[in-house]
């Protein structure tokens, strides 16, 4: 506990803390309570801007000085250019008796993170080892999730594997957890993939990540960054699923992923999954930006299957492109279709278009507005 009878910090996952005289996590200015804890030197230090402080200035308040917003930022400055000894200084003070806390601590966390970037390999390594059985709660925590990220950066492999070992029973409630997400989506962009055996549990969760708001980032991190063999699995589950994926809110974005990034067979499905459906798709909040990536990332033939199916009337003799410029969605894809199309479509695009504009001034939303402020725009330019 600390003085004023509140429990510091984030508790709810067990980890134990050090609390001398430590502040919660939040800022304290000088004239608050806070600073009744203040020891004299921190208080000096926060006071006298003129004196040319150094890190043998603060060593025995090392701990209290990475809790306070000034003393912090002076700590991170100093590390990147100490000596082998300043280093070794503040870190036995820190390691392993206070490293928990600080970890977690809204000032703190970013000392630790310089320990990773400029320590030794061996300080590294024990300062890692404090984190071990701990890496859970803190990928949980706002703090501790960075500083697991930092790690995974700098440490040796085998001790990556130590802390994916630790979150593999609990990996899909990281995936799901606005901190640990971050923390999975670092362990794929660095760890070696024989060593990412959690990925196997996305199998038959593909939907229901691709829909999730940080479940899409994990899985786009997994097709950027794994191989063929580890991400197929996923991928033709994904195909399952790609017409619902276009119209959800976060799934789109996975798609759009496929259409930029995905090898082109892949590709290719998603563009065949649109045709026959450009106009519905392209009415739909979410889905309309699956179909100008579409219009954007199409071979040739492809993108002009796709224009074509904007120009051709349809059974009822309804025009596409009528119905297209009144839409609020559908016009932004309109509008890229004439950016991407090849000049003889662009030509039969802006022919059927024009003659439109003038009954479009009648709408007064602000879209069409806009609408036909661009096209009008394009004709002039085209022409």
């Amino acid at each position: 506990m600390i003085p004023n009878g509140a429990m510091y910090g984030h508790t709810a996952h067990g980890i134990p803390f050090y609390h001398q005289n430590l502040r919660p996590g939040r800022r304290q200015d000088a004239n608050d309570a806070g600073s009744a804890l203040r020891s004299p030197l921190l208080d000096e230090f926060r006071a006298n801007k003129a004196r040319k402080w150094e890190l043998r200035d603060i060593y025995g308040y090392i701990v209290e000085f990475s809790g306070d917003q000034h003393g912090s930022r002076f700590i991170q400055q100093k590390l990147e250019t100490a000596t082998s000894e300043e280093k070794q200084g503040v870190f036995d003070e820190i390691v392993p008796d206070n490293a928990l806390q600080l970890i977690q601590d809204v000032f703190g966390n970013y000392v630790i993170q310089k320990l990773f970037e400029h320590g030794t390999q061996v300080q590294k390594t024990v300062l890692a080892n404090a984190m071990e059985g701990h890496i859970l709660p803190l990928s949980l925590q706002m703090y501790g999730c960075r500083v697991v990220q930092k790690a995974v950066e700098f440490v040796l492999p085998d001790q990556q594997a130590s802390f994916v070992r630790e979150l593999d029973p609990h990996v899909l409630k990281c995936v799901k957890d606005a901190n640990g997400n971050h923390v999975i989506q670092k362990l794929i962009e660095r760890v070696s993939h024989e060593r990412l055996g959690f990925v196997n549990s996305f199998r038959g969760n593909v939907y229901d990540l691709s829909t999730h708001p940080y479940g899409c980032r994990v899985l786009q991190r997994c097709f950027e960054h794994l191989p063929e063999e580890t991400t197929r699995p996923l991928m033709d589950e994904l195909h399952k699923y790609m017409i619902n994926l276009m119209q959800d809110q976060f799934g789109n974005y996975v798609v759009q992923f496929v259409l930029e990034q995905g090898k082109p067979q892949d590709r290719n499905q998603v563009i065949t999954k649109l045709r026959g459906q450009m106009l519905n798709m392209a009415r739909h909040k979410f889905a309309s930006n699956v179909c100008e990536k579409a219009l954007v990332t199409a071979g040739i033939e492809e993108r002009r299957i796709l224009i074509d199916e904007i120009i051709m009337p349809k059974t009822d003799g309804v025009s596409p492109i009528v119905s297209m410029m009144k839409d609020q969605f559908a016009n932004y894809v309109l509008q890229r279709a004439l950016t991407v199309a090849e000049p003889d479509q662009k030509e039969i695009l802006i022919a059927k278009i024009r003659p439109q504009l003038v009954s479009m001034r009648r709408y007064s939303s602000a879209y069409s507005k806009h609408l036909i402020s661009s096209m009008l725009m394009k004709y002039n330019r085209d022409k």
